[in-house]
Formats: C-alpha cells, structure tokens, sequence
C-alpha cells in the first residue's frame, strides 16, 4: 500500500481544487509506481507552519512510502511528484522535500493483520 503524505504551507484556492488535487495525487502516485490505485493512500496537510532556508515562501515537505519501492528509480519519482504537486499547489518544485521509504511487508497492518 503506497502512502503519500503531503505536509504544506499551502491552501488550495477551494475546497473542489483540494479533492481535485487529492485524486490527482492519488491517480499520479499509482501511476508513477505502477500499482493500484485501490490500494493507494493519500493525506494532505495545508496550511501548516513551515519555514525553509530561512522564509516562509511556498513549500512542502512530503512522504512517499511504498513495499516494493523502486530505490534506483527515484529520481523520476522526484519530478513526477514534484510535477504532481508544485503547480497546483504553487510551489517551486526547488521548496519540494521527499522523503522516500522502502517498507517492509511485515511493517504496514491491515484488517487486523499484517501484509506480511
């Protein structure tokens, strides 16, 4: 289960562009990893304090957590992310922060088990 976690300074302009962005991230993110989307999750967090390099401009810190995360691919992953998020979102993509994570099947639980 692929897990995007978006942590911003930013607001979308209405509540329609923020469910608009959360399916586009959710659509984007399954297909940049070539999964399912049933089996992706997406969380947003706007508006939140953030300051990087010193200014409180524009940015996002986010989390990409996925089994079977492609570790030489990540890269490509960076700019779709980047290309994903920072126009909607006005963000230069140069204040995007990913954090990318390989996760263990037994690390992630669901429906009172593990994926592992």
């Amino acid at each position: 289960m692929p897990l995007l976690r978006v942590y911003t300074n930013q607001e979308p302009a209405t509540a329609e562009a923020r469910a608009d962005l959360l399916r586009a991230a959710s659509a984007g993110m399954a297909e940049l990893l070539g999964k399912p989307e049933r089996a992706c999750m997406v969380t947003l967090e706007t508006g939140r304090d953030l300051l990087f390099a010193g200014s409180d401009e524009p940015a996002a810190f986010v989390e990409l957590a996925s089994l079977g995360l492609p570790t030489d691919d990540t890269e490509r992953l960076s700019a779709g992310l980047c290309d994903l998020l920072g126009d909607p979102l006005g963000i230069d993509p140069a204040r995007i922060f990913i954090h990318f994570r390989d996760m263990e099947r037994h690390m992630w639980g669901n429906n009172r088990t593990t994926l592992g």
